[in-house]
């Protein structure tokens, strides 16, 4: 069966109620249903996860069976040199995702670490960028 692994970084738990105006006000109950939906319709297995630290979401990428990994790590985007290790290691297809555009906001915020070692990048489309990279992530491994 395949086995996906969604990621969520620092301060995803707090959707909903942080800056609406840039996030959406859909919490991250609501994008993990949505994201279940989608899962169940291709009998898909998902682990959903959330962390606010870094080291636990390397150990979490370290540790996964999944087939495959659907990751927003939010801020950590732009800094963490110890996901983008993580992610290379473990060579599995995975898509990055954000809610907001993040090419269109601060230019800090333009430069992804992320981005050199997963397969492709969706951003800019609220809860649908989940969606859109969980099928383009399932057309990965499904080959």
């Amino acid at each position: 069966m395949i086995k996906i692994l969604v990621v969520h970084g620092p301060n995803l738990d707090l959707l909903g109620k942080r800056e609406t105006d840039i996030y959406g006000d859909e919490t991250i109950d609501i994008i993990n249903d949505e994201i279940g939906k989608a899962a169940k319709t291709d009998r898909i297995d998902i682990e959903c996860y959330q962390s606010n630290h870094e080291g636990d979401i390397v150990d979490k990428i370290n540790q996964t069976d999944a087939s495959g990994i659907l990751i927003n790590p939010a801020a950590y985007t732009h800094t963490s040199v110890a996901i983008h290790d993580a992610l290379k290691a473990r060579k599995l297809p995975s898509v990055e995702v954000h809610l907001s555009n993040i090419h269109a906001r601060e230019e800090f915020r333009h430069k992804s670490l992320i981005a050199p070692v997963v397969t492709g990048q969706v951003s800019g489309f609220g809860k649908n960028s989940y969606l859109l990279g969980f099928k383009a992530l399932l057309d990965l491994i499904k080959g």
